[in-house]
């Protein structure tokens, strides 16, 4: 059924995506590692100060993001912050890694980030609601992390090894909660195949906005 004349049109998730969690395999991250423990705590304050995704539900979460969308509605445009060329030798290697089992000839990361959560946070009950969620593969590689870490995903309680790549379902309700003694340090990164066509939804979605 068409949408109603200056309604948005009901944006539908990208079929690709996992409904629960995908494993994609391990990932050679020990020079990523290195160069993580080495953050000064002045940079994770600043990065974090400084960073576009600010959400209550992620609590004491700070982050150092390296690329992110122009538009929350969009997840086509997307540029490189402050800190993606000091960075973009180390990151590049690990994210082709960690996504070789897509396949995908021509793609993009619109957004990438590190993410580090203190000895016991939590991520509260959240979907990701923004338009730009819907299309893109949501990806986590664990770079530090202990036993003590639980994530739910699709309905379900894991803990992701250090080094090993996982799809998640951004789409439903997702937690996590960091119940041990040490800080939890994921890559979190969305990726999409750029020679996919766009959803049918996508222009009359900006388009009604636009109108707004």
């Amino acid at each position: 059924m068409p949408a109603r004349s200056g309604a948005a049109p009901c944006p539908a998730p990208n079929p690709r995506k996992t409904a629960s969690v995908r494993k994609l395999g391990p990932v050679d991250i020990a020079a990523l590692r290195a160069a993580v423990l080495a953050i000064p705590e002045s940079v994770w304050d600043a990065e974090n100060a400084a960073k576009p995704n600010r959400f209550e539900v992620l609590d004491a979460t700070r982050h150092i993001v390296f690329r992110f969308i122009d538009s929350p509605r969009d997840w086509r445009g997307s540029h490189d912050r402050a800190a993606w060329p000091r960075w973009r030798a180390l990151l590049e290697p690990v994210l082709a890694r960690a996504v070789r089992p897509y396949g995908y000839a021509r793609a993009v990361f619109p957004r990438v980030m590190l993410a580090r959560m203190p000895a016991g946070g939590v991520i509260h009950p959240h979907i990701d609601a923004n338009p730009a969620a819907k299309w893109p593969h949501k990806i986590h590689l664990p770079i530090l992390t202990n036993a003590g870490v639980v994530s739910c995903f699709g309905g379900e309680r894991h803990h992701f090894p250090p080094g090993e790549a996982v799809e998640v379902n951004n789409l439903g309700p997702h937690w996590v909660r960091n119940g041990g003694d040490t800080d939890r340090v994921h890559l979190i990164f969305e990726y999409f195949d750029a020679d996919q066509p766009d959803p049918d939804w996508l222009e009359p979605f900006l388009l009604a906005g636009t109108a707004r």
